[in-house]
């Protein structure tokens, strides 16, 4: 297999929603979730070579997820078909009265990934790997997986990226706390919202999780609404969020991980990568949608710039 610029690696799930409180004879739609194969559909979308290395079951649901992100560019070569265990399944009961978002992922096929899975990563040469906190709540083989892809430094050269995505359906903040505050001080770049820092770790504001994870080469701490602080190495760069008209949240942040980390790999500095963040999270803010389904025109325009800017300096 050839090199590729990033493999994502997590559960995917099906989703099943209804447009109304659930109850005897609601009519569900069918669609797929998951923090990591978002991330990878968001860099596939913008331009990059992207591919999803998972585990689900050999079921219609299964079957379901793979396709989905195949469709979207996305090298699922490294995702594996497991006859004994099911695909995870999520029920998103938002409505009004709802009971809000239900999992069913206990003994799914993710949940059983190990070193093996982690293989499948350093197979494709990657530039970049993406995690995210959610994988090591499944199971103690899966936070082994995670443990593993972080601490391997064997001259691959792989960039490693974490997002803390504090799942308290999964795990309490207490059981999480300390788990996800190791496992970022090993990444080289961080992802974590304020709010959710501040559940985990008791740290109020941006400098206060920078002094938390001094020794993360590359850290984001994003605000909701207010903007995203990037701390590069000695360097602090906060760029506001331009104002959005929110349709449903499910999905923004891994767009912006996905926008911050396609200026990452393509060299741009702090302020651009944290703008296409904001915008790829703005487009999906934006939709009822949990991935990215189109590059959006401000991406296309900063690119465009970027492009100019370099063409210019470079007679």
């Amino acid at each position: 297999m050839s090199r590729i610029d990033a493999v994502c690696l997590g559960e995917t799930m099906a989703v099943l929603t209804s447009p109304e409180a659930l109850t005897e004879g609601s009519r569900l739609s069918v669609g797929t979730g998951g923090a990591e194969s978002n991330v990878a559909v968001a860099l596939a979308r913008l331009g990059h070579r992207a591919a999803w290395v998972s585990r689900v079951g050999d079921d219609p649901f299964g079957r379901i997820v793979i396709a989905a992100v195949a469709r979207s560019g996305v090298d699922v070569r490294g995702v594996e078909v497991d006859p004994e265990r099911p695909t995870g399944l999520y029920v998103k009961d938002t409505a009004p009265g709802g009971a809000g978002v239900l999992y069913y992922r206990r003994g799914s096929a993710a949940s059983v990934m190990s070193a093996a899975d982690g293989e499948k990563v350093w197979s494709r040469g990657p530039r970049l790997v993406h995690l995210s906190g959610i994988t090591p709540a499944l199971s103690a083989r899966a936070a082994a997986l995670v443990e593993y892809l972080l601490d391997r430094r064997s001259g691959d050269g792989a960039l490693r990226s974490f997002d803390v995505n504090h799942r308290p359906a999964l795990w309490t903040a207490r059981e999480a706390a300390p788990v996800l505050l190791d496992l970022a001080r090993r990444a080289d770049v961080v992802f974590v919202g304020r709010d959710e820092a501040e559940r985990l770790w008791g740290t109020p504001a941006a400098e206060d999780v920078r002094a938390a994870l001094p020794e993360v080469p590359t850290l984001v701490v994003k605000d909701a609404e207010h903007g995203a602080t990037c701390f590069d190495g000695e360097d602090t760069v906060f760029v506001p969020a331009p104002p959005v008209d929110v349709v449903e949240e499910v999905g923004a942040g891994d767009a912006f991980a996905a926008g911050f980390l396609s200026g990452l790999l393509d060299g741009l500095p702090a302020d651009l990568r944290l703008s296409l963040g904001h915008a790829t999270a703005g487009e999906v803010l934006r939709s009822r949608g949990d991935t990215l389904d189109r590059v959006p025109d401000e991406v296309a325009r900063m690119r465009a710039t970027v492009s100019s800017e370099s063409s210019s300096g470079s007679g």
